[in-house]
């Protein structure tokens, strides 16, 4: 009896670092963000070193740099959240599709495919829509995003519907029970290049509460009791039933009924101590090839989890099918 925590034996460590195509390797640029979007002006001021910043526990401030970032790198002219939303960090966002755009170029001689025949389905895409914002100005890819929350939907049609650029190149869909992750998500008959998930971390709302206060205590350097989220987030974004752990078993089990409808799939997972029992799944459900991708910004680590079930044969008839339609 072999150990059921084994890694898997195709498993591929790849070392920790900011994608060296990750528009956000160096510091904020304050004079061109603010050339670009003079409105994140009144946010900006010198900190304790001397250098221009903002204050990241200010909300208002962290969704204005998110505004500039978007426009100066991305080209979006338009991008809002509702109140109490997720405004994620776009570097950390941009390096997810960076590394998994290497997943793509690894089984195609090294090249990233690009182009809208590329698509790249996104699990809680949120009212942010970041993540297809990010991929399709990067590499032209097609994006479906779906999520549990209408809100988040309707948001994130507004700032496509805002941004000739994303029109017809990114499809929601509201996913109609919040159990189900892929399924209702992708129609069977679908094929898709690549799934990219960013699940909810926590297993209840006083976790998700407490990991906030720690964040705003960090930031402001005291103690807070009352939080104010600089990074919003409602209930399906930061938390579910189970968590984070079950949430990605939940997300591998769906996968092999869609092995054949999908290249890689992928999620983030944030805790180093799940990562066994993640590729114990994986082993399992018999994934021909797993990846674990070190992912680290700042003080935080995490990491994207990658598999697929192609076989080498079925990968080159996947690849000349739909990608050496590229020019």
């Amino acid at each position: 009896m072999g150990n059921k925590n084994k890694p898997h034996p195709s498993t591929q460590q790849v070392k920790s670092r900011l994608h060296v195509r990750n528009k956000h390797n160096s510091r904020y640029d304050f004079k061109a963000l603010t050339t670009s979007c003079p409105e994140l002006s009144e946010f900006v001021k010198p900190n304790k070193y001397g250098d221009e910043s903002i204050d990241f526990a200010d909300p208002d401030a962290v969704k204005m740099l998110n505004k500039a970032l978007l426009k100066l790198h991305y080209g979006i002219n338009y991008w809002d959240i509702p109140e109490g939303y997720l405004c994620p960090p776009i570097p950390g966002r941009a390096d997810y599709i960076h590394h998994v755009s290497d997943l793509l170029g690894s089984c195609n001689f090294g090249k990233v495919p690009k182009g809208k025949n590329i698509t790249c389905l996104d699990i809680g895409v949120g009212a942010n829509c970041v993540y297809p914002i990010i991929g399709n100005s990067e590499y032209a890819w097609s994006f479906i995003g779906s999520d549990i929350d209408k809100i988040g939907i309707e948001s994130a049609q507004k700032i496509i519907d805002q941004n000739p650029s994303l029109k017809g190149n990114i499809e929601l869909r509201l996913q109609s029970d919040p159990k189900d992750i892929i399924y209702g998500a992708l129609q069977r008959e679908e094929k898709v290049d690549l799934i990219i998930c960013n699940p909810p971390f926590h297993a209840s709302a006083e976790a998700a509460l407490e990991a906030t206060i720690k964040k705003q205590t960090n930031l402001q350097k005291k103690i807070i009791t009352n939080s104010t989220l600089n990074f919003g987030g409602k209930n399906n974004e930061l938390w579910c039933e189970g968590g984070e752990k079950w949430f990605v078993a939940k997300m591998i089990r769906e996968s092999k009924k869609y092995a054949e409808s999908c290249f890689w799939f992928s999620t983030l997972v944030s805790k180093q101590s799940y990562v066994k029992s993640v590729e114990s799944a994986l082993h399992y459900e018999k994934a021909a090839e797993v990846k674990i991708i070190p992912m680290g910004q700042g003080n935080k680590s995490s990491r994207i989890v990658a598999w697929t079930f192609l076989d080498k044969d079925q990968q080159q008839d996947w690849r000349k099918e739909r990608w050496d339609l590229k020019g």
